[in-house]
C-alpha cells in the first residue's frame, strides 16, 4: 500500500482513531448488525475507559455500517487500519491495553482478511 502522507500535510490531529461499528438493521435481517449485539453500550464504554486511562489523543466515534455485521459488533483502528471484533467490556479492555495504550495488537480478536462476508 502506497504512502497515506505526503510531505507537506500537517499532523495527524489525533494519535489513533476508532470507529466502533452501531448500525441497527430491522429485526431479523440475515446479516443481523453490530447494533442489535450491543455495540452501543460497547462503545459508550469504550469512550468513558479511554477518558479514565487519559488516552486524550485516542478519538472514539460511532459509525454507521463498517460493513462486517456477521463479525459484530466491530470496530475499526487507524491509522492503522487495524478491525477487531469486541463483544464484551472485557475485550474493549484487552483492545485499550493491548493496541492503545502498548501499541501491540490482540491477535485473538482482530478481523482477517479471511474474515471476509460471506456472499449470497
Amino acid at each position: 500500500m502506497a504512502e497515506r502522507s505526503l510531505p507537506g500535510d500537517p499532523p495527524p490531529y489525533y494519535a489513533a482513531h476508532v470507529f466502533v461499528c452501531c448500525n441497527r438493521r430491522a429485526e431479523g435481517h440475515k446479516r443481523g448488525s453490530c447494533a442489535a449485539r450491543g455495540a452501543e453500550a460497547l462503545k459508550d464504554y469504550m469512550k468513558a475507559r479511554a477518558k479514565e486511562l487519559g488516552l486524550g489523543a485516542i478519538r472514539i466515534n460511532q459509525a454507521a455500517c463498517l460493513d462486517r455485521c456477521e463479525f459484530g459488533p466491530t470496530l475499526v483502528i487507524y491509522p492503522e487500519g487495524v478491525w477487531y471484533r469486541a463483544s464484551t467490556r472485557e475485550e474493549i479492555d484487552e483492545i485499550l491495553a493491548a493496541h492503545l495504550q502498548a501499541g501491540g495488537r490482540v491477535p485473538r480478536l482482530m478481523l482477517t482478511a479471511a474474515d471476509v462476508v460471506p456472499k449470497g
